[in-house]
């Protein structure tokens, strides 16, 4: 017989308040999204950034926040570009915002012309083999839809190189030259102390001059908070928009949009000696109280976040309290010591709290020896989700 998880998130009926995935009790826990955190986050950056436009990176399902729903939360936030990485999830942006102006990180291929037409999106160009590729494109279809050059500054990842941009510069003297964008990336605008940082601007402002009257973007979140030589015309937060810190070692200027909970199958008494979890890879040094939560690596508790001998353990909280993940993590259980706690403060049934009360998503991603990004993108789909405007 299933447990029944203690809410009381699922019995308001709040107009605001919109959910998905499995029901609460076919569920493992509850992922909320707190949409007006999203809608704060985004309106700081584009306070901080006027009048450069502010768009949003919406790629990986909106960080794991639900593409439509935080597509559908930005444009009534005043948001009208957005990018992502594949034409798929442009396809679910455009059903949400009919006239936002969608650009696709990811490139640009032949086969991809029709459903460039069909959704009216614009690719980022990342290499000279595609620009040649969209010009064949755009003379046999006509179309004057657009694209965005992606010129590779220093990350070299994507893009084409700073000589390649410079030689290609004079087609913007053509009628249909097809370039409505120019942008690059910023490798390490989380490290201010970097000496990357300039160097890419100044190559992005080199390029720039020679691509006269083209909108340019650089920024990401970090960017944004880097300097303001980087806002060009557009700026692209993606991960400040979901709560994270864009200015690592500093006070986080974003509010947190995540909470995660997951119920306590069971309270277990564990003697000392015993061991926890495969591999024994736990000892109990002292008699514990060992609550099972109804979480692991399917659900996106990262494996390598569990306590072995000699490692620092990764934390939820249980009654308001820290309490360390004991054992290895399993796919669909984890275990956490809770003997500190008074014995009638945890039962089965109760939550714990993976993400949110003050345990923030930062905090939780450098327990797991991680980054937000991953944090967030690794949310399993076996959560409740409910979205709060």
């Amino acid at each position: 017989m299933a447990v029944q998880i203690q809410t009381e998130v699922a019995a308001q009926p709040d107009a605001d308040v919109t959910t998905g995935g499995p029901a609460v009790a076919e569920s493992c826990g509850i992922l909320t999204i707190d949409l007006g955190a999203i809608v704060a986050n985004y309106k700081l950056l584009a306070a901080r950034v006027t009048p450069a436009e502010c768009s949003a990176v919406v790629k990986g399902d909106a960080y794991g926040c639900g593409i439509e729903q935080v597509t559908h939360t930005l444009l009534r936030a005043g948001c009208r570009t957005f990018f992502v990485a594949h034409v798929g999830e442009a396809r679910r942006v455009r059903a949400v915002a009919r006239d936002a102006t969608i650009f696709v990180l990811n490139g640009f291929t032949a086969s991809l012309g029709p459903l460039i037409i069909e959704l009216n999106v614009r690719p980022v160009i990342n290499s000279l083999v595609e620009l040649a590729e969209w010009d064949q494109f755009i003379a046999e279809s006509q179309w004057n839809g657009g694209a965005a050059l992606h010129v590779d500054t220093g990350m070299n990842r994507l893009g084409v190189s700073i000589e390649e941009a410079a030689a290609v510069a004079t087609r913007i003297r053509n009628l249909n030259h097809g370039i409505v964008l120019l942008m690059s990336h910023l490798a390490c605008a989380d490290r201010p102390e970097h000496p990357l940082n300039d160097q890419q601007i100044r190559n992005f402002r080199e390029i720039r001059a020679l691509f006269r009257g083209i909108s340019s973007s650089l920024a990401n979140s970090s960017g944004i908070f880097y300097d303001p030589s980087t806002y060009c015309d557009v700026v692209r937060p993606g991960l400040a928009l979901f709560g994270a810190n864009p200015t690592p070692g500093k006070p986080n200027p974003m509010q947190p949009v995540i909470d995660l909970k997951a119920g306590i199958l069971q309270v277990r008494n564990v003697p000392r000696g015993a061991t926890v979890g495969y591999g024994a890879a736990w000892t109990a040094r002292r008699d514990s109280r060992i609550a099972v939560v109804a979480a692991g690596y399917a659900d996106g508790v990262l494996r390598v976040a569990a306590i072995t001998e000699g490692k620092s353990p990764r934390e939820l909280l249980v009654a308001g309290q820290r309490c360390p993940i004991v054992g290895r993590i399993s796919m669909d259980l984890l275990a956490l010591d809770v003997t500190d706690l008074p014995v009638g403060a945890v039962q089965r049934g109760q939550m714990a709290t993976l993400i949110g009360e003050g345990l923030s998503l930062d905090a939780v991603a450098e327990q797991a020896g991680t980054i937000p990004y991953e944090v967030l993108t690794n949310l399993g789909r076996r959560f409740h989700r409910v979205w709060q405007a």
